[in-house]
């Protein structure tokens, strides 16, 4: 039976195989109290104490710069509020006053405890100043709370308020804002963000392991890459070496060839001269035959322009008919590279779906291994009630039979 079961953990699953914490909130806001408001008087007290002790606190930290300008304020504070300051001025003057006349008698402060050594009557006048202190105290924060408007401009002046003044009030603004969380949290929500706390440091326990990795895979690579680097620097020292070299030696060179060159030219102009002479001769000649032949080949030269014009325009007929293959053999390359990438984009797709799907059929493989798990522990709890149900009538008739058992014995020894 369920009574004989408990309460039900955060984790247990429904037959959806999802967690309560899942159906109730987001993961995102499982760090925002469940409650806006608080409910109970306790807590609504604890936060009102609290709230009235930073209030004093803001208040008492701004005393000493209240009676430094006390005229400027007298407007706001009113007169017995002005009294009660001027009051408290006199005994604090009066306190650093005996303080100060004391520290001259001999009364001194220890290092240790912070005790105070002197006389009796010494350390006696001394608290009864400290008590006047503490009442004028009392007595201003008493009226300060009466006063709403007084006490709003004295909190406007916190701008004067002392360092140490700030960071203990910041210290309790932080204190109460915790506290105000924990009051609106139930314990159930406490254990769901605790829960949710130790997946995320989890989680991110595993991507600093990933981006350790990662960085070690990046440094191997940029030391390759260096590697690399280096070694095309060196490759391309040697290469610039190398022509710098080439350069001397080819100025060198360049240099002695200009200057074989130049005999050679000169030996090679008187030559030329005479070959020209003799090439003048042999063209004179040859025109000569030229015009002969040319005479002898017109009636060859028709025939051959008309076989030459008759070739031309079988290969203008082979023109156009490769240009129109070529033509249907580009349009069948642009269906085949438009379907070609079609076919990329198809397997990009499937791939991504077959990732998902892998993704989803192992979320469900852990769920169904959870609510298994489930199923088990309510088998093992039912049959545990089982027995005690049982043992219980056991027991139940086993008690009822020596009732029984006693009712008869007596009647017996009745009637005899």
């Amino acid at each position: 039976p369920r009574s004989l079961r408990g309460p039900l953990p955060p984790s247990h699953l429904q037959e959806t195989g999802e967690p309560l914490s899942a159906i109730k909130t987001s993961p995102l806001k499982l760090l925002d109290p469940g409650r806006s408001k608080l409910t109970t008087v306790e807590t609504k007290r604890i936060v009102s104490v609290l709230d009235e002790a930073i209030f004093k606190v803001e208040l008492i930290s701004l005393i000493s710069h209240i009676t430094e300008f006390l005229d400027d304020l007298s407007t706001i504070l009113g007169s017995e509020l002005m009294g009660t300051l001027k009051e408290h001025e006199r005994l604090s003057n009066n306190m650093e006053a005996l303080l100060t006349q004391l520290q001259r008698e001999g009364l001194k402060q220890e290092d240790g405890r912070g005790d105070l050594v002197g006389t009796e009557e010494q350390i006696r006048h001394l608290q009864l100043h400290q008590q006047a202190v503490k009442s004028s105290i009392r007595n201003i924060l008493r009226l300060f709370q009466a006063d709403p408007l007084a006490s709003q401009a004295v909190r406007d002046e916190a701008y004067a308020r002392d360092l140490s003044f700030e960071i203990f009030i910041k210290g309790l603004s932080e204190f109460r804002g915790f506290l105000l969380e924990k009051l609106l949290t139930s314990p159930l929500e406490e254990q769901e963000k605790v829960q949710f706390m130790e997946e995320i440091s989890l989680r991110d326990k595993k991507n600093t392991e990933t981006i350790a990795a990662l960085e070690a895979e990046l440094a191997t690579a940029i030391q390759s890459r260096d590697n690399e680097i280096m070694k095309m620097n060196a490759a391309i020292r040697d290469l610039k070496s190398h022509l710098l070299h080439l350069e001397k030696s080819s100025e060198s060179h360049i240099q002695r060839t200009k200057q074989e060159a130049e005999k050679l030219q000169k030996g090679e102009l008187r030559i030329s001269q005479a070959k020209c002479a003799k090439i003048q001769q042999d063209i004179h000649q040859l025109r000569a035959q030229l015009n002969v032949l040319i005479i002898d080949n017109r009636d060859s030269e028709l025939a051959l322009r008309k076989k030459k014009y008759k070739v031309e325009m079988e290969i203008e007929n082979w023109i156009q008919k490769y240009d129109a293959d070529m033509g249907e053999k580009q349009e069948v390359d642009a269906v085949y590279t438009e379907e070609k990438a079609q076919l990329a984009e198809l397997k990009e797709k499937y791939a991504v779906l077959e990732q998902e799907y892998s993704q989803i059929k192992e979320e469900r493989k852990r769920s169904q291994e959870k609510k298994e798990r489930a199923e088990r522990e309510l088998a093992i709890m039912v049959r545990a009630a089982t027995h005690i149900q049982a043992f219980w009538k056991g027991y139940l008739v086993r008690s009822l039979l020596k009732s029984k058992r006693k009712k008869k014995g007596k009647g017996k020894k009745s009637k005899k």
